[in-house]
């Protein structure tokens, strides 16, 4: 498994916003998060991108509900959504304002 792991790691995706402008996107630190998942790390995870969780928890619903249709689904999307960008943009905004001091 730990294998594995390593040639997963060697094969993440480069920022392309940072690599032309210098600047992380918000999405930077989502692979690297999963990598930490993957290996049990769950705090390191979530300091890599916080919104990880909520992000996993989004991606189950949405596959729970095309099995199982549930009462009020597009009301719960909709929420967890919500809930995933604020939780991205303020991070986002968070790293950035500790980059720049």
């Amino acid at each position: 498994m730990k294998f594995l792991l390593l040639q997963t790691e060697d094969y993440l995706l480069p920022c392309l916003n940072k690599q032309m402008f210098g600047v992380e996107c918000p999405g930077c630190g989502i692979q690297r998060s999963l990598v930490l998942l993957s290996k049990g790390e769950f705090v390191e995870a979530f300091k890599m991108y916080p919104a990880i969780y909520t992000l996993l928890l989004l991606a189950l619903f949405i596959l729970l509900n095309f099995k199982m249709k549930f009462k009020n689904s597009k009301r719960i999307i909709i929420t967890l959504a919500i809930i995933n960008v604020l939780i991205i943009v303020i991070s986002y905004f968070i790293k950035m304002n500790h980059l720049i001091n």
